[in-house]
């Protein structure tokens, strides 16, 4: 009750009215998509514009972009009901949207720093056809700073414009924080919701644009910008950081003769560390993780302060994603020996549930394994259209049907991404296939002990060879 007499009160401060909200998003990825679907679910008008035509076309036709759990659904249902549309058109979505959310990439650049060029664009985009108060909300990951950096572009459009009257708008940091794979569930019930703005107004229309999503209790964190900012950063380089440390304690465990899986569930029983991110494997990837701890570190290395713990971070994500590779080669007696290999590759995606292969581990070993002359026979649930995009008509890949197809005469088999469908595969199908009964499980799947007693070589990520 408390909650509604106030947004009822500032409603003459926002000059909207409580409830249903006009919203535009620019870009349509992975942010853009989910948030314009999952918003337009409880009950916003929703544009959401791209300069891409075809992408647009497509949308219209219920055709998306990416593979999400849930997303198809609900996109063309909306889409259905008159909630969630889809246009090239700046002038017209700024002309919509009360607020205007940027959800476009930030891809890095070779320095490692973030690429601001389509952020920076769409706020240009804005700022020229806006002709009343705007809420200009910064979705994308973006460094610390950037906000201020939208506002100087808005107010130089503007100023330019100004026999036309030059309106007035604030910019609002509001980080994603959605697992690709989970997104729209993260979305539609958020762990917490981080808005960054010392405006009145601003922070008045955000809690009417986000009340739907806190009617069990209130999810939202108010604070500035900056720190609103550093937030987004800061959270997906713990995140990294527990990966990589893992996979540090996973190499020293092969070496000392120890189970990492054993030390996982010891280290994970405290309430302190807990279960979540330290499970070891052959390295994060995605859109997210690496390119954001390298701009953290970018970062502070524009300011004079050396982030030497990020820089650990990923350069053992790095060297983490090659150990594949290497197990393959000492098997069978020096990378050399691999050529002419045929080995079956389980998994492309970086991660399940999702076609995403940015910065997965599997390109790095399937690249080294070219690099040598070795053959791939590959196998993703959803990724095939998208390894297809990436190498096209690659002359030593084969992408396969079904997991079983992959394995025909493979001299080995190495996992990449734990998808469900590889936790309790038929091992005698699988050797009845394969030329070598070899295993390299980049993700351990499967019990050490059974696969040796089943006359398999069974190479895991930290625990002992068989």
């Amino acid at each position: 009750m408390v909650w509604r007499v106030l947004l009822t009160g500032i409603a003459a401060i926002t000059g909207f009215e409580a409830g249903i909200m006009k919203l535009s998003i620019f870009g349509t990825g992975y942010v853009g998509l989910v948030s314009g679907a999952c918003l337009a679910e409880v009950g916003h008008h929703v544009v959401c514009m791209d300069v891409d035509s075809v992408k647009i076309d497509n949308l219209r036709k219920g055709i998306l972009p990416i593979w999400e759990p849930g997303l198809e659904a609900l996109v063309k249902r909306n889409a259905k009901e008159g909630r969630l549309s889809f246009t090239t058109d700046a002038a017209y979505a700024v002309q919509h949207g009360q607020v205007q959310f940027i959800a476009v990439c930030t891809p890095p650049d070779e320095d490692g720093s973030a690429d601001m060029q389509y952020v920076l664009a769409v706020a240009e985009s804005i700022a020229a056809y806006m002709i009343d108060y705007k809420v200009i909300v910064n979705k994308s990951t973006v460094p610390v700073g950037t906000a201020d950096k939208v506002a100087t572009t808005i107010n130089a459009v503007l100023t330019a414009r100004a026999a036309d009257g030059v309106p007035l708008f604030d910019v609002v940091s509001n980080p994603e924080f959605l697992k690709e794979g989970a997104a729209v569930n993260d979305f539609l019930k958020p762990d917490r919701i981080i808005i960054g703005t010392i405006s009145d107004r601003a922070r008045a229309i955000m809690c009417e644009l986000y009340e739907p999503f806190n009617r069990n209790h209130d999810r939202t964190l108010f604070m500035d910008v900056r720190s609103a900012e550093l937030t987004k950063y800061a959270a997906n380089a713990m995140l990294a950081t527990k990966i990589s440390f893992m996979n540090e304690m996973a190499n020293l465990a092969e070496l000392l003769g120890a189970d990492i899986e054993e030390v996982r569930k010891g280290i994970g029983a405290d309430p302190r560390i807990g279960y979540q991110f330290i499970y070891p494997g052959c390295g994060y990837g995605g859109s997210c993780f690496p390119k954001d701890v390298q701009a953290l570190a970018f970062s502070a290395q524009q300011i004079g302060y050396i982030a030497q713990l990020l820089q650990a971070v990923e350069a053992v994500n790095n060297r983490q994603k090659t150990t594949l590779f290497v197990k393959l080669a000492e098997y069978f007696g020096g990378a050399a020996q691999l050529q002419g290999k045929t080995i079956a590759v389980w998994g492309l995606a970086f991660k399940p549930n999702t076609d995403d292969m940015r910065a997965a581990p599997s390109r790095t070993l399937m690249e080294a394994l070219w690099h040598v002359g070795a053959k791939v026979q590959a196998f993703d649930p959803v990724a095939v259209a998208e390894a297809t995009r990436i190498y096209g008509e690659q002359a030593g890949l084969i992408l396969c049907p079904d997991k079983y197809a992959a394995l025909h005469d493979a001299d080995a088999l190495v996992i990449c991404t734990e998808w469900q469908q590889f936790r309790a595969p038929d091992f005698a199908e699988m050797g009845s296939r394969m030329r070598g009964k070899v295993i390299v499980d980049g993700r351990n799947l499967y019990q050490p002990h059974k696969l040796k007693a089943e006359g398999w070589a069974y190479l895991s990520v930290g625990r002992s060879a068989t």
